[in-house]
C-alpha cells in the first residue's frame, strides 16, 4: 500500500486491511464534508456551491505533488504506480454519460455510496441505476466492442503527452488550480442562493 510496502513487507491480508481502512476513512470524510447532499453536489453545475471543485482539485494536487515528493525520497516507486489505459472516444462518451448522471441524479458513484451509508433513499435509487447501467453495458458489450475498444492510446500520462516533465506539469497545474479557485469564488458570489444547507 504505497509507501508502507516500500518500507516494510506486509502480508496480503494486511495490505487489504489497510485499503479497507483508507476506504472507510475516505467515505467518512466525504460525508462529513457534506458530499452526501445532492443539493451541495449539483451546486457545482449551477455555480452556487463550488466545494466539489475545490476539494477534489486540492486532493488531486496534493496526491500528485505528494507522490512525486515521496518518489524523490525513495519512499514510493513511481514506475509501479498504475496508470489507466486511455481510449479516447469511449472516455469522452463515458465522461458525458457520467456528467449527465451526476446532474440528474445528484451524485457520483463515491458520493452516492456515502449518502447510502446514512440511509438516503434517492442515493439508493441512484446506486441501483448505476448497477443497471453496468449490467446493460456488460450484456451489450459484444455489440459495441469495436467502439469500446477503439481509439486506444495505452497507459499514457498527461505530462508525457504534452512533452513536459512531471515537476513542470505539477507547477502549471497548481497555477491552474489557483485560477480555478478564484473563478469559483466569483461564481459563488454571482450565483449565490438562499440557505441550501437543508437537504431534500
Amino acid at each position: 500500500m504505497g509507501p508502507v510496502s516500500s518500507l516494510i513487507s506486509l502480508p496480503g491480508w494486511a495490505n487489504m486491511l489497510i485499503a479497507v481502512a483508507i476506504g472507510i476513512g475516505f467515505g467518512f470524510s466525504l460525508e462529513q464534508a457534506g458530499f452526501s447532499s445532492s443539493r451541495k453536489l449539483v451546486g457545482m453545475f449551477y455555480g452556487y456551491d463550488t466545494t466539489v471543485l475545490k476539494v477534489f482539485f486540492t486532493a488531486a494536487i496534493v496526491a500528485l505533488a505528494g507522490s512525486q515528493f515521496m518518489g524523490y525520497l525513495g519512499l514510493l516507486d513511481l514506475t509501479k504506480v498504475f496508470v489507466n489505459e486511455y481510449y479516447v472516444l469511449p472516455a469522452i462518451t463515458g465522461g458525458v454519460i457520467m456528467g449527465l448522471g451526476f446532474v440528474v441524479g445528484g451524485f457520483c458513484p463515491g458520493t452516492g455510496l456515502a449518502a447510502i451509508s446514512i440511509g438516503k433513499i434517492d442515493a439508493m435509487v441512484f446506486f441501483f441505476g448505476g448497477l443497471t447501467g453496468a449490467f446493460i453495458f456488460a450484456e451489450t458489450y459484444p455489440l459495441i466492442k469495436g467502439f469500446s475498444d477503439g481509439t486506444y492510446k495505452g497507459p499514457v500520462r498527461i505530462n508525457e503527452t504534452l512533452g513536459l516533465s512531471p515537476g513542470v506539469f505539477t507547477f502549471l497545474l497548481i497555477i491552474a488550480a489557483v485560477f480555478m479557485f478564484w473563478l469559483a469564488e466569483k461564481a459563488e458570489k454571482r450565483f449565490s442562493r438562499p440557505d441550501i444547507s437543508a437537504d431534500i
